[in-house]
């Protein structure tokens, strides 16, 4: 019987020379996590998107208007598409894709107080921001019943649409 006290006595001690060691080790290590960041909901971003919906339409009217005049008033064709639409198009993609890359925001998210960051708290990358901004929104525009999978943002527990999670990104407040 005092053998067995023994062997427990000794197994507790090196035990807690072990966990001694573990915790010496992590204190001298210099990572710093950074706190959990508060993620923003469905509704907050839904808003700030139809903000940035109107800049964007904006812009288009301010670009694309005076293309009508130089026609006689008519879309100018391209096969399937008008030269209108294509730059329509081409303004709605840069406009995400620029201001994310270089501000971390839109507008319409920097009226809210909330960015887009990299899942891994890391610098976002354009490889982040091509995933995100362009197949992300494609996969939503391709049909219109598609935007409703944005609403996987409102039932995801790290508050991630699908274009987040193709992204490796997520959008907290600032």
């Amino acid at each position: 019987m005092s053998y067995e006290k023994e062997s427990t006595v000794s197994d507790t001690t090196f035990q807690d020379q072990e966990s001694e060691a573990q915790i010496e080790s992590t204190n001298d290590s210099t990572i710093e996590e950074k706190p959990e960041q508060k993620r923003a909901g469905f509704w907050l971003r839904f808003v700030a998107y139809i903000i940035d919906v109107i800049i964007i339409s904006s812009i288009n009217g301010i670009i694309i208007s005076p293309i009508l005049f130089m026609n006689s008033g008519e879309p100018i064709e391209i096969s399937f598409w008008t030269l209108n639409g294509i730059l329509a198009l081409v303004v709605y993609y840069l406009y995400f894709a620029v201001m994310t890359k270089l501000f971390q925001q839109t507008l319409g998210k920097m009226i809210f107080g909330i960015k887009v960051i990299q899942q891994e708290n890391q610098t976002l990358t354009w490889t982040d921001i091509f995933y995100r901004e362009v197949v992300g929104r494609i996969l939503h525009n391709v049909f219109f019943f598609l935007k409703l999978m944005y609403l996987v943002v409102a039932f995801t527990d790290e508050k991630q649409g699908i274009h987040d999670m193709i992204g490796n990104t997520r959008v907290v407040y600032v």
